[in-house]
């Protein structure tokens, strides 16, 4: 099994020799362009007095130019889409030595009220997201956010093989990726899809001969004009009518030029991704559902969007002033490319929302994909059928380095309460945010950090961290007791795993342990899953009067006048408590 670090490296080590060589190249060509256009000035100057020599050494040579041009520009693709490659695996490696937190950290997902996200640093930095996202469009890292938080349990096993499938693919997802990040787009698809559902198509029927005869009759009168059998006045005139023609329309030509101005690098930049798409061998059974999705009978996603891609560009002509002006007189472009266009918009408008949808499944499954390949060690869960029992072995959280991470077992019987008690930094609130995001991460489809996981599909809703609110005028304690009452109704119509946090901080000591106790009780009587750590030890008796509580701890040893910690998740109930060595230690009191 190749380390994933390994071949980032040597992938790095081959584009930069492919942009070296391409940069070389480049700079020939740029000089062999310069070179050709200067020649080509000298030639005409000195063989100006023969004009049949100099129109023959001047065409020449601009054709020679147009080729270097052409040359140059498909190079210019080339090096631009191998320095992409080049820095998403230098990206790689930075990722890998564990310096990750330069990038999106997915703030602008964040919800509070959410079931889980804000209590298990599902975003911000040195998040799961941060280091997770490696979607190359807005819309992907939404859907990226919108998958860890969809607390979905159906269909795990289908997630899995798409996610292993594209994890076996790392050239294919780097090209993915890589043409995807070349292309920076302004305009939103969901915009663009509004828009193409809005469009009002202004040019009759009718009129879609009209450039074609127009043209022919504008060839007609020049050649008779040259041949002067009618006056040369005449191809003036029929420029006059052509202009008048296209200003009957120019206000709404106009409008429509502004909106595909918009959205043409858009519409350029999914069709190469379609075409990514299209184009690929897929065996799973997800994979393939959405590369059917967007195939058409008569003809290619891709080569349709490329279709209006190259339109677009077409109309955009029209702000040359030379194009504007005779193209219009003579051939009425603006009116061709105009009914071009609204053709395709009136006949693949609602197709284009589907075609985004899968670039941007695609494009969200790619750091799923990359995620499982960064991580080859981790394991796949088994997943259970309701009523069986949740295994995991070695489990440890994914963002802990190896060499510090301690892993524990963690087995848990449906309808089964934990409660973990614990000295402060001993590892409870860890242990909890690691149970909590193996539950994300195998709802997902993703591998999770364990040796072993047989897993029993369950949602998720949290109780971890909880703030007062000056805007809404609402205490710490009512907070946690609104949060407390939201997971209350939850469990009524739906099963979850349920993890809590030291619950009900906002009140005194003899109060919490009352009210904690009854909560304990209430959500056992509700048949319900869970885990709640606390520092209050009275919480524990609850194990002697209920079989579905069970005590576990993490412990703390003085040894030498020194805090000691195993992070080991043991049953039982901790007898070690360290506020107080800790304050005189660090000579507080």
């Amino acid at each position: 099994m190749q380390n994933s670090n390994t071949y980032y490296q040597q992938q790095l080590e081959t584009y930069k020799a492919e942009v070296s060589k391409l940069y070389k190249q480049l700079t020939i060509l740029s000089t062999a362009r310069l070179l050709a256009f200067i020649g080509i000035i000298v030639v005409v100057y000195f063989t100006f007095n023969n004009w049949q020599i100099a129109l023959g050494c001047g065409l020449a040579g601009v054709v020679l130019f147009l080729f270097l041009l052409s040359k140059h520009t498909a190079l210019k693709s080339d090096y631009a889409l191998k320095k992409a490659l080049l820095a998403i695996n230098e990206e790689e490696l930075k990722i890998g030595s564990g310096d990750f937190f330069h990038r999106n950290e997915g703030l602008e997902f964040q919800d509070p009220q959410h079931n889980y996200a804000l209590d298990i640093d599902l975003f911000g930095r040195g998040s799961f997201f941060q280091f997770i996202d490696r979607t190359a469009t807005k819309i992907g890292a939404l859907a990226l956010s919108n998958a860890l938080k969809s607390n979905t349990i159906s269909n795990i096993e289908e997630r899995q093989e798409a996610i292993q499938e594209l994890s076996a693919k790392p050239k294919w997802r780097q090209q993915f990726q890589a043409t995807a990040n070349l292309i920076k787009v302004e305009t939103k698809p969901e915009d663009i899809v509004k828009w193409l559902h809005k469009h009002n198509s202004f040019l009759p029927k009718a009129l879609k001969r009209l450039p074609l005869v127009f043209a022919t009759v504008s060839l007609l009168l020049l050649v008779l004009g040259i041949t002067k059998v009618i006056s040369i006045e005449f191809f003036g005139y029929w420029l006059l009518i052509g202009l008048a023609v296209t200003g009957k329309y120019l206000k709404k030509i106009n409008d429509l030029a502004a909106n595909t101005d918009k959205i043409r690098d858009t519409f350029r930049q999914y069709a190469q991704l379609l075409n990514a798409i299209e184009t690929e061998t897929f065996t799973s059974e997800l994979l393939q559902q959405k590369q059917k999705s967007i195939q058409l009978k008569d003809k290619k996603a891709s080569l349709i969007l490329s279709d209006l891609s190259k339109a677009m560009d077409a109309l955009d002509n029209r702000n040359n002033l030379i194009s504007a002006i005779f193209g219009n007189g003579y051939f009425l472009t603006d009116i061709k490319n105009s009914f071009v266009i609204e053709q395709w918009i009136e006949t693949y408008h609602d197709k284009v929302e589907d075609w985004f949808d899968v670039v941007t499944f695609f494009d969200a499954y790619n750091s799923f994909g990359n995620y499982a390949f960064n991580h080859k060690h981790y394991v796949y869960p088994k997943v259970l059928e309701k009523g069986k029992q949740t295994k995991v072995t070695a489990l440890g959280h994914p963002l802990l380095k190896t060499e510090k991470r301690v892993d524990n077992n963690f087995n848990i019987e449906n309808e089964q309460f934990f409660i973990i008690t614990g000295a402060n930094m001993a590892g409870k609130s860890t242990f909890l945010r690691t149970v909590s995001l193996h539950i994300v991460m195998a709802n997902v489809g993703l591998p999770v950090c364990a040796k072993s996981s047989e897993y029993v599909p369950v949602k998720l809703i949290t109780s971890m961290r909880t703030s007062d609110s000056l805007t809404d005028d609402s205490s710490y304690f009512f907070s946690e007791l609104t949060r407390l009452k939201y997971i209350v109704d939850a469990i009524k119509t739906d099963s979850y795993f349920i993890i809590l946090d030291e619950i009900l901080k906002g009140t005194n000591s003899t109060d919490k342990a009352i009210g904690s106790r009854k909560f304990v009780e209430k959500l056992v009587a509700s048949n319900a899953t869970g885990i709640i750590a606390t520092h209050d030890l009275s919480l524990c008796e609850i194990e002697k009067e209920l079989t579905e509580v069970k005590n576990h701890y993490f412990d703390a040893q003085i040894i030498d006048d020194e805090l000691y910690f195993d992070y080991t998740f043991k049953k039982g109930i901790c007898q070690n408590m360290n506020a107080s060595f800790l304050l005189k230690k660090m000579e507080i009191v």
